[in-house]
């Protein structure tokens, strides 16, 4: 049995956004309820050296999109990543999750060796085919971020567990 490109990526996409917006949505609701100030929980690090909250959900919806625009072949939307609320980061979730709804299977199976290429014109420049490029970089860079953003959660008290950020499947 083989499993589509198209199953292997915007499915997968969409379940762990829509959850990703659950636990942000717990987070909100955690700081009213604690009377903890929104950026303490937006702007927090696991460590110096690490993105915040904010960008580690900007990261995660750039790859989600990313990816599914270049399977499919067409034109990413571009975003400005000037998120700093709860409400923002929200409306990111949905738009993206509106644009991904917009790829129909047909558009991304069968181009398992369309080349991407990443970087292009610069000394980082790599080229993968469709299917090593979602298995081997934009789904684990996707997870991390996602990751990362319920890690950051979960760090600060907000209480999420696997289900939370699991979501539905």
């Amino acid at each position: 049995m083989t499993i589509s490109l198209y199953a292997a990526s915007l499915p997968v996409f969409k379940q762990m956004l829509t959850a990703l917006g659950d636990v942000l949505a717990k987070a909100e609701a955690h700081a009213t309820q604690k009377n903890i100030q929104p950026d303490a929980l937006l702007q927090a690090r696991l460590f110096p050296d690490m993105f915040q909250l904010i960008r580690q959900v900007q990261i995660a919806v750039d790859f989600a999109k990313g990816a599914s625009a270049r399977l499919a072949q067409v034109e990413a939307p571009k975003y400005d990543d000037s998120e700093t609320t709860f409400a923002e980061l929200q409306a990111l979730l949905a738009k993206t999750l509106a644009f991904i709804a917009t790829i129909k299977p047909e558009q991304v199976n069968g181009n398992e060796e369309l080349e991407i290429v990443l970087r292009p014109g610069t000394p980082k420049e790599k080229r993968l085919n469709a299917q090593t490029y979602l298995l081997h970089y934009s789904l684990p860079q996707f997870f991390f971020h996602v990751t990362t953003a319920y890690d950051l959660l979960r760090h600060n008290g907000v209480e999420v567990g696997k289900r939370d950020y699991m979501g539905s499947f």
